[in-house]
């Protein structure tokens, strides 16, 4: 059996990194499948990492168990709502808005000056970091970013510990930043969400799928002040993704037109093939205030979005994998 592979560049979003779930529990399902490099950010961070973990465990089916304990536990730690809200799915829980809301006026250093986060607790218990530092079974790209410079720090698999991911994963209005090495940390969405460039420069594979879970295109202008709220946080978290395909593209596009590659960035940037799995329609409307809602149901609804998403995506462009870019590069010009 000849074994494809392919890279992974996984966005973040809170609870809607569940999608994502979905998207990789259908992915290991293909035999001839496997994975080379996988840079995540936030809620794709936390999937890199268990997804690595639960291979280096027990293979590709050892991937899908943690990954489906990682969710499953995630869910346990579900704000409680009344049993009329519990019975809404899709629906952003009332506590879930509320504290988003008050997020905006108190401090997690008053709000929480404890700094108590269960994430902490989960991953530690779930990851073996010690092995993973060992001999991971991909590259890992975890990206978070620097609060004092903005930039975007990329901890690879041979230094992570738990630390890392939560930095990855840290919303300054909800956790007070982490520190590593001396450095604070906030979430790598503001400078990588997710980092594509390290899957074309420190990998050998060819083939880069980016699981997206915001939506490329937006239909309409929004006019409440909800809705422009929610827009201008969705650019905060997408911006730097799109300046960076957008330059991806522009060079790719001029290297292709080049009659002969002489330098390794050249033949590299000759040879990239993309692949895109969106978001769908459902999940494309989604209020902010769902990235915090981890009932499990939901979670459960997400997961089987994502592997319909990727189900569809095998279906049309399995065989793209190797051979061409089954994403049309001017999405990003």
């Amino acid at each position: 059996m000849v074994v494809r592979k392919l890279n992974l560049a996984l966005q973040g979003g809170g609870a809607h990194g569940a999608f994502t779930w979905g998207v990789l529990d259908r992915l290991l399902e293909e035999p001839d499948l496997s994975f080379e490099g996988v840079s995540g950010t936030s809620a794709g961070a936390m999937n890199a990492v268990v997804l690595a973990s639960g291979w280096q465990q027990g293979g590709r089916e050892g991937a899908r168990e943690l990954l489906a304990r990682f969710w499953e536990q995630v869910s346990l730690h579900a704000l409680p709502e009344p049993p009329a809200v519990l019975s809404t799915q899709g629906t952003a829980p009332a506590m879930a808005g509320l504290m988003l809301k008050i997020s905006h006026f108190i401090s997690p250093y008053d709000m929480n000056p404890l700094d108590i986060n269960p994430l902490r607790a989960l991953v530690e218990r779930l990851v073996d970091f010690e092995r993973l530092r060992a001999g991971s079974p991909f590259r890992l790209f975890i990206a978070a970013t620097d609060v004092q410079t903005g930039k975007i720090r990329l901890f690879r698999e041979g230094e992570l510990h738990a630390e890392h991911l939560l930095a990855s994963a840290c919303l300054p209005n909800l956790n007070q930043a982490i520190e590593v090495d001396g450095r604070s940390y906030w979430d790598g969405g503001f400078s990588g969400n997710p980092a594509v460039y390290p899957l074309i420069f420190d990998c050998d594979c060819h083939d880069v799928l980016v699981v997206l879970l915001q939506p490329l295109l937006r239909v309409g202008t929004p006019a409440s002040a909800a809705a422009i709220q929610e827009r201008i946080s969705e650019f905060g978290f997408q911006t730097t993704f799109l300046r960076e395909m957008r330059a991806i593209s522009h060079i790719k596009q001029e290297v292709s037109q080049l009659p002969i590659s002489f330098s390794l960035f050249e033949r590299r940037m000759r040879r990239l093939r993309m692949h895109l799995i969106e978001t769908d329609e459902l999940l494309a409307t989604l209020g902010r205030a769902t990235k915090c809602d981890t009932r499990l149901h939901f979670l459960e609804s997400l997961r089987n979005r994502g592997r319909q998403r990727a189900d569809d995506w095998l279906a049309r462009h399995s065989d793209a994998i190797g051979r061409r870019s089954s994403c049309d590069m001017e999405l990003f010009l």
